[in-house]
C-alpha cells in the first residue's frame, strides 16, 4: 500500500502557497505494538491549522519534514488494539496523508452507521466550539442582541442558530451577499451585514442602537475593533478566531477601542473547546435534539482528493467556504 503524504516544507510567511508543502508517497506504516493503522476517509480543514504550522501554540508547532497536521476520520485497516477493531470508524488528529499509526489515546470510535460528516461538523469539535463559547463564555440571556463573525463559516453558522434557539436578537456579519442572504433567509439570523459592501461600524450602529451584549469573534481586527466600539453595559466579547490575520506577515496592531470595555464594564476573554470535553456529551446531546426539531440547520462544503488539501484549506482564507470546510480523501 502506499501512502500519499503533504509534509510541511517552510514556515508559511502570508499567504498560504503550495511551496510551503511538499507531496510524497511512501509505503504505509502499519500498525506497531499498541497501534492501529487507520485508512484516511475524510479531513477536516479548520483555521486553526494555519497556526499550528506557523509556530507554537497551544499545541507544539509541526516541524518542518513533518506531515501536515489535520483531524480527520478514517476506517481501521489494522488493529493490535483490543478496543479497536478492523472495520471501524474513528476519529482522530491523523494528519494529511492516507495511512496513519495511532495510539489508542488520539483515537475516538464513532457510532456504527453515524454520518461522518455531522461527525467532523456539528456534532463535532466546531459544534462543541459553538455551543460552549456561546452559552459557557457569552452567557446569552433573552432578548439580548448578539453579533458573530465570520458568521457564515462553520462555527459561526451555529453560534447565530444558538443564540435565536436562547431568544436572542442576532446579527451575522460575512463577506458577499450570497452568504448574507443564507443567513437571513435559510438560519432565521435577523439581520446580517455584508463586510465586502457595507460599512460596518455604520451598519452595527443603526442594527445595535443600544450596543451589543455579546460579540462572538471569528475574525478579529478591523470588524473585532468596530464591535468594540458598539459594546452594550456589561457587554460580552468572545474570542474564537482571528483569521483575518492568520495569513498576515505581520501580526495587526491591537484594537484601538479596548478602553470601552472599562468604560462599559465589559468582558473579553477567549477559550479553548479542548476544555470542554469532559462535557462533550452535553453538547452533542443539545446539538443532536435542535438538528431533529428542525431547529439548527448546517451546510458542508466537501472538497475531493488528498492532492488537494492546501488548496482546500486556503478556500478558508479566501472567503470560500459556506459551512464546514471538508476534504474527501477516499470513499
Amino acid at each position: 500500500m502506499k501512502n500519499r503524504q503533504w509534509l510541511l516544507a517552510r514556515r508559511p510567511q502570508g499567504a498560504l502557497q503550495d511551496s510551503d508543502f511538499t507531496f510524497v508517497e511512501t509505503e504505509a506504516p502499519a500498525a506497531g505494538e499498541g497501534e492501529a493503522l487507520v485508512r484516511n476517509l475524510m479531513l477536516s480543514c479548520d483555521p486553526t491549522q494555519r497556526a499550528w504550522i506557523a509556530g507554537d501554540t497551544y499545541l507544539p508547532a509541526v516541524k518542518i519534514g513533518e506531515v501536515v497536521r489535520s483531524f480527520g476520520v478514517g476506517r481501521i485497516e489494522q488493529s493490535n488494539l483490543p478496543d479497536f477493531k478492523p472495520g471501524d470508524i474513528v476519529l482522530g488528529l491523523v494528519g494529511w496523508q492516507d495511512y496513519a499509526a495511532m495510539k489508542p489515546a488520539g483515537l475516538t470510535k464513532l457510532p456504527p452507521g453515524a454520518p461522518i460528516e455531522l461527525a467532523m461538523g456539528v456534532l463535532g469539535m466546531i459544534g462543541m466550539t459553538a455551543y460552549f463559547g456561546l452559552l459557557d463564555v457569552g452567557r446569552p440571556k433573552e432578548g439580548e442582541t448578539v453579533v458573530v463573525s465570520g458568521a457564515a463559516g462553520a462555527t459561526g453558522s451555529l453560534v447565530g442558530q444558538i443564540a435565536k434557539i436562547k431568544g436572542c436578537r442576532v446579527i451575522g456579519i460575512a463577506g458577499g451577499a450570497q452568504k448574507c442572504r443564507w443567513l437571513t433567509h435559510e438560519l432565521g439570523f435577523d439581520a446580517a451585514i455584508d463586510y465586502k459592501a457595507d460599512d460596518v461600524k455604520a451598519r452595527l450602529k443603526e442594527l445595535c442602537p443600544k450596543g451589543i451584549d455579546i460579540f462572538f469573534d471569528n475574525v478579529g481586527g478591523p470588524i473585532l475593533d468596530a464591535a468594540l466600539a458598539r459594546l452594550a453595559m456589561r457587554g460580552r466579547v468572545v474570542l474564537c478566531g482571528g483569521i483575518s490575520s492568520y495569513d498576515t506577515a505581520e501580526p495587526p496592531p491591537g484594537p484601538r477601542n479596548y478602553l470601552n470595555l472599562v468604560s462599559k464594564r465589559g468582558r473579553m476573554e477567549g477559550f479553548l473547546v479542548t476544555d470542554y470535553m469532559p462535557r462533550a456529551a452535553e453538547a452533542i446531546g443539545a446539538l443532536a435534539g435542535w438538528i431533529k426539531a428542525g431547529k439548527l440547520k448546517y451546510r458542508v462544503d466537501m472538497q475531493q482528493g488528498l492532492e488537494n488539501a492546501p488548496a482546500t484549506l486556503r478556500r478558508l482564507f479566501e472567503g470560500k467556504n459556506e459551512g464546514k470546510q471538508l476534504l474527501r480523501v477516499a470513499d
